[in-house]
């Protein structure tokens, strides 16, 4: 009969969660590079490139994939034979393993998790609690499915309670596009059918845990309804011409996984959950032999692709940008920055305008005339950096302070990921700005364009402080220019026309 050791147990999600942030699984990468050899959109390519070189340096810097790394969920299956020598619960064993991994002084993660949401919104420092999912089932042994679930992707989830008669497919195909591109595709999306509202969530978020296998169903053929499922969301999603970050291109998802259950004759609910190019999860089982031993992946399983910028690429001086420059910049232009810019996410916009709003001084040494803020919360750094991962946060949640930020602070344009919302777009088309966009999953390779970091403001925030940073040759992309055209529409429109006129279910 198995004994399960307490520290056994927090040792080996403490390890598990280290490794996801700096390992992507295999199959992953292996997705990512079909991806990466039959995309056609230049844009999309270069993203996918940007992932994968990332991805690499991460797994050979033992640094985070994303700056996001995420909120802990852990699946732990209890087998009705094991027994247990510990004094803490499953879930406080969780939470234990997370503050050990998230603060580990050679690799230390994000802290991103707050209390008291719907008040004060406090920070807990430590990334818990997690959150935690026990089930019994038969056998002696203890097996854990751990993930760490970044805000952009889970804020894209779905749910609705439809019709017995609805079409599930065609309800998706309708959702989809309403996600932007804040969940940084390519990913997966996980699909839960049946049950209750709640089982039909909890049944999408684990299925996010399974290996990618899509061609290889393809290859056999489905032999069930979920399966069918499976395949056709899987095709018409990518036929939606999406791609990569949301800027046009061949692939969307990767995979989607459909898991069932049986349902209320009156209902049928069904969930999306989305998971982004930073997917990160691992299986580990515990038998009572120790902690769980993780074999790191083989750095021949990535494929041969080193992301350089174009050479044609426009450099542009961040210290002495003007509006008539910003006013020449085209959609889809591929810029390197280089200079002093600031930063800021939500907390840090909310006070800004708020001082701006009541006529009030911005704090001491802070002034945005004239200068350019990066969406982003960045990791602290370690051993020689200057800064951790500092990959950027989806922009469409400060689009409500767009306005003032232009108006009152002076901003002349901002950097972040994914879309921004019509109204936003208004904005920046009035005050002539631009919206710039760095990938979304490539954190590690953007924070080697930072070369010196300070804190200017709120510093009380953590790692929604604002920051100015020093960059050289920071890749950007422009998504919403002067004249307010905003590639986030272009590109998927274009490639929904091209994908018509090609078989996208053929991959080399």
């Amino acid at each position: 009969m198995a004994v399960i050791r307490e520290d056994d147990f927090i040792q080996s999600v403490a390890d598990a969660l280290q490794y996801i942030s700096y390992y992507h699984a295999p199959d992953f990468i292996a997705a990512m590079g079909r991806a990466y050899e039959r995309e056609q959109s230049p844009a999309a390519r270069d993203a996918i490139a940007q992932i994968l070189t990332n991805s690499r340096m991460c797994a050979e810097g033992h640094r985070p994939i994303c700056q996001d790394t995420g909120i802990v969920v852990a699946f732990v299956k209890i087998g009705m034979n094991a027994r247990w020598d510990a004094n803490l619960t499953v879930e406080e064993m969780v939470n234990e393993g997370v503050r050990r991994a998230y603060g580990l002084p050679e690799n230390r993660l994000r802290a991103s998790i707050v209390a008291d949401p719907a008040g004060k919104r406090l920070n807990t420092r430590d990334n818990t609690p997690a959150v935690v999912h026990v089930e019994m089932v038969p056998g002696a042994e203890v097996e854990v499915a751990i993930a760490a679930k970044g805000g952009g992707s889970e804020n894209k989830s779905m749910f609705e309670m439809l019709n017995p008669s609805d079409n599930i497919a065609d309800w998706v195909l309708e959702r989809v596009p309403e996600m932007g591109a804040g969940w940084c595709p390519p990913g997966m999306l996980g699909i839960g059918i049946g049950g209750t509202a709640e089982k039909a969530l909890l049944m999408a978020k684990e299925s996010l845990m399974d290996p990618i296998d899509i061609q290889d169903l393809k290859a056999r053929g489905p032999r069930n309804r979920a399966e069918e499922l499976r395949l056709e969301i899987y095709d018409r999603v990518n036929a939606l011409g999406i791609g990569a970050q949301g800027l046009g291109g061949m692939t969307t998802v990767l995979d989607v996984k459909v898991r069932d259950y049986p349902t209320h004759a009156a209902s049928l609910p069904v969930a999306v959950i989305p998971n982004c190019a930073a997917t990160r999860h691992v299986h580990f089982h515990l038998d009572g032999s120790g902690p769980a031993l993780l074999a790191p992946p083989s750095l021949e399983d990535w494929p041969q692709v080193g992301w350089s910028p174009d050479p044609n690429t426009r450099r542009v001086n961040l210290d002495t940008l003007t509006r008539a420059e910003v006013a020449a910049w085209k959609p889809g232009e591929r810029l390197l920055l280089t200079g002093k810019f600031l930063t800021g996410r939500d907390a840090a916009h909310k006070r800004i305008c708020a001082l701006l709003e009541a006529g009030e001084p911005l704090p001491s040494g802070l002034s945005f005339k004239d200068r350019v803020i990066y969406y982003v919360g960045p990791v602290d750094p370690v051993r020689d950096e200057v800064v951790g991962p500092a990959g950027p946060t989806t922009a469409n949640r400060m689009d409500r302070f767009t306005e003032t930020m232009l108006e009152k602070a002076g901003l002349i344009a901002m950097v972040g990921k994914a879309d921004r919302g019509p109204e936003a777009v208004e904005v920046i088309k009035r005050h002539k700005s631009a919206y710039l966009i760095a990938v979304g999953g490539a954190a590690y390779l953007v924070s080697k364009a930072i070369r010196s970091s300070r804190i200017v403001a709120f510093p009380e925030l953590g790692m929604e402080a604002v920051y100015e940073f020093e960059v050289k040759d920071m890749p950007v992309t422009v998504a919403v220019d002067s004249n307010g055209e905003s590639v986030h529409e272009t590109g998927p429109r274009e490639w929904h026309k091209r994908l018509a006129g090609i078989p996208v279910t053929v991959e080399s």
